[in-house]
């Protein structure tokens, strides 16, 4: 089955990307939860699994909000919204979730549930609670101060990164540049269509001119669509450059160094010297004195994008990262 969201020329000028802690955060819990492959994140999951079971234990709302998590279905959308701006802090997302009213929240919840088996007393228990959106709110802030926050550094520059890319393929060639790569199950028909592959049944939604949100995740865990009419029109994807391998290989280390090559690595994703700080965990300085000596060598050019300068790597750099002329 395929659904269609109809475009205008008006709907590239309305349409904006954003960065969103809780959907994030919520995606976390497909890959700790062992819902989905964590894929390139493996050793941070490993690492975050007991935390995510004392959680378990002490927060109902995190079992139950697990419980609910289907593939290529409807999800209930309240315990995480889109955004309403680029970067809206946590605290402000979360804030919408709790002002979910239980009525629709125990709907959302009951179209999220048909075809599923039926779940346990307990856990139904839960989900239709009158306190519900606050078991969800308040499993989601301790993930996100528990877990998440802990890495939202390294996480914040690889959405950004993928961002400013995206966003630049889309306002210079168009829808088709933009959705290029975002995902197998996401086409641009010429006819003026985005498609995407679901389970369910054939729909056709139209932005007419209010654009749509797209919104980067860090997490393998596939397309997830808001086509709500309470919510602006909104697709979730995987971010670029989240596999960049975390060791370099040694023959390249023993030629630059094992700090340039790491950084050669994840300018397969062009970035920004402050995105690369966080990636590379490394002082301002640090990161800027080996940039300039890639830049010099020829390995790493760069191209200026309102007030900050994208760096990406040049066909030398390319070639001597992997010299079959196959990018990692």
């Amino acid at each position: 089955m395929v659904f269609r969201i109809e475009v205008t020329p008006q709907d590239i000028m309305a349409s904006r990307f954003a960065i969103s802690p809780l959907i994030v955060t919520k995606d976390a819990l497909w890959i700790l939860s062992g819902r989905r492959e964590a894929g390139e994140w493996r050793a941070w999951a490993g690492r975050m699994r007991e935390p995510y079971g004392r959680l378990l234990l002490t927060h109902p709302g995190l079992g139950a909000m697990v419980a609910l998590f289907r593939e290529l279905h409807y999800n209930a959308d309240f315990p995480a919204p889109p955004p309403t701006g680029v970067n809206t802090p946590f605290e402000t997302e979360l804030a919408a979730v709790r002002a979910t009213p239980a009525a629709r929240a125990h709907a959302e919840i009951a179209r999220n549930l048909e075809g599923m088996p039926r779940l346990p007393e307990p856990v139904r228990d839960v989900l239709f609670s009158p306190d519900v959106v606050r078991l969800f709110a308040e499993a989601l802030g301790a993930v996100w101060k528990e877990i998440v926050s802990l890495a939202w550094p390294r996480f914040h520059a690889i959405l950004e990164r993928d961002v400013v890319q995206r966003a630049g393929r889309l306002a210079t060639y168009g829808w088709g540049a933009a959705l290029d790569d975002l995902s197998p199950r996401v086409r641009w028909r010429p006819d003026g269509a985005i498609e995407v592959l679901s389970r369910g049944t054939d729909e056709t939604y139209r932005l007419d001119g209010r654009g749509l949100l797209l919104m980067p995740t860090v997490f393998p865990v596939g397309v997830g669509s808001y086509l709500e009419n309470h919510w602006p029109y909104a697709i979730s994807y995987p971010a670029r450059g989240t596999g960049i391998p975390p060791e370099t290989p040694d023959g390249l280390a023993g030629l630059i160094g094992r700090t340039r090559s790491r950084l050669l690595l994840e300018l397969a994703t062009p970035a920004t010297t402050t995105q690369l700080v966080s990636l590379l965990e490394l002082s301002l300085g640090t990161v800027g004195g080996h940039v300039s000596a890639l830049r010099r060598a020829g390995l790493v050019t760069g191209s200026r994008t309102g007030r900050g300068v994208l760096y990406h790597r040049t066909a030398l750099g390319d070639s001597l990262v992997d010299p079959s002329g196959l990018r990692p």
